[in-house]
Formats: structure tokens, sequence, C-alpha cells
């Protein structure tokens, strides 16, 4: 494959356009991690030219659920854009191709990441943590894609419903139950991402440094999927209860 990072983005950028799904640009030959951030660099530019802004980041992948579902064997990350914001029990844009919904809990930053950052620092960055689904929509033919593919997507992110605020002290232990229709589809707990939901952002925060960002106050960072994401049908609703213990809370989302 003849690599040009820009053709690559403006390919995948018309793809969504024009609601047609993609063959994965590994079907062409080699793309190396590089290459593939490379590429989200260049969806990311024309995304913001469109007058979208980055409000934060999304990680994929800490969790084993959700690299066994997808065949992947380490993490990645992508922008989240103010139009990926909805509200709890919306339902997504008519324009999404085939999204997936996961669980997760989501981390609002106080105060600018380090850039050596460790656990600690990430809890004492982080000003509030909140209940979470995203929104996946893989741009891939039938979903087939490798870890290289879905980072030139943006990690395919593509919407995230923030709910109820959780306890930051208590994340690894949040019980999590996912519901499809009702009928339950899964369970987790905060330490489903990576030993504890705040361990990707330290990551993210080496990765952001190695080309000059940062985490900032005001970000929201996703920290990954607890559980195997679910297809989400016309007509479905996919849920996910975050059982502290002595409460829980509910989130949604429809389409």
């Amino acid at each position: 494959m003849d690599f040009d990072s820009d053709e690559l983005a403006a390919r995948i950028v018309r793809a969504r356009a024009e609601r047609r799904p993609l063959r994965p640009l590994t079907d062409e030959g080699t793309l190396s991690m590089e290459q593939a951030y490379a590429v989200q660099e260049g969806v990311t530019r024309l995304r913001l030219a469109s007058g979208q802004r980055i409000i934060g980041w999304k990680l994929g992948y800490t969790s084993l659920a959700m690299r066994e579902q997808m065949g992947v064997s380490e993490m990645n990350a992508g922008p989240l854009t103010d139009a990926m914001s909805l509200h709890d029990g919306a339902t997504v844009p008519a324009t999404l191709l085939q999204p997936l919904v996961e669980p997760e809990i989501a981390l609002i930053l106080g105060r600018t990441m380090p850039v050596n950052a460790g656990l600690a620092d990430v809890l004492a960055a982080t000003e509030r943590a909140y209940a979470c689904l995203e929104v996946v929509d893989p741009i891939w033919q039938d979903r087939r894609f490798r870890i290289e593919d879905n980072t030139a997507d943006g990690s395919s992110a593509a919407g995230f419903v923030l709910g109820a605020p959780l306890d930051l002290a208590d994340l690894p232990s949040i019980a999590v139950t996912m519901s499809h229709n009702g009928e339950i589809t899964g369970h987790a707990t905060g330490a489903a991402a990576g030993g504890h939901p705040a361990a990707g952002v330290a990551w993210l925060a080496g990765l952001l440094a190695g080309r000059g960002e940062a985490l900032r106050p005001g970000d929201i960072v996703l920290t990954g999927g607890l559980t195997r994401a679910i297809p989400l049908e016309p007509g479905d609703e996919i849920a996910a209860t975050f059982d502290e213990g002595a409460r829980a809370v509910r989130v949604s989302v429809r389409r």
C-alpha cells in the first residue's frame, strides 16, 4: 500500500459522510501503529475543519473482554469531539452505520496531567467520575478490522453518554450490569479496565506527550469498555447500571 495519511483520512471521512462501509486498510498492506495514528490525526483535522472541537479522549481495549471480542492485543486511543456528546436516554444519530455500545467509567480532569503520570497522579488530577456508555461505530465492512484500522478510524469513537457521578474512591469495585432491551447481557466491575479505570489514563498522557499534546482541565476521558460491546439495532435500548453498594445509577441510549 502506498501510504498517504491525508488521502486515507479523507477516504474515511468521505465514507462516513456517504454512509458507506470500507474494506479495512490493512487488507491493502501493512500499516504500522505510527502510521495509523497519522491517519487518525488527519481525520481529526478534517473534523475540526468542519466545525467540531476536541473535548477529550477515549481509550480502547483496556479490558480483556473487549480485546477478546475484537481480536486485538493492545490499547489504543482516539479523540472525542463535541459532536459525539449525547444526553442520557438519547437516540443516536441516524447517520451511524453499525454502532455498538459498551459501558465505561468516564473521568473529567480538573488540572493538567503530568507527562510521566502514575495512577496517583491521574486520580489527583481527576475532578469527577461518571457512569458512561460509549457508542462506537466502526467504518469497516462487517465490523472486521485490525487494531491499526481501528486506530486510524479514531478508535471508532462515535458517541458517549454521561450519567450520574460516581465515587472516585471506589471505582475498581463498582459493579456494572449491561442490558439489551431489558435482558442482561453482561457483568463486570470497574477493575475490568486494566485493573483500575484510571490506569489507562496514565498511558494516554504519555502517548499524547510524545506528539506534543497533553491532557488538560475539563478534558473528558473514557477509560475503556468494561464488558463486550453490544450491537445497537433500530428500536433497541441499551443500558448499564453502575452499583456502588449504597446506590445504583442507570444510563441508557437508544436507536
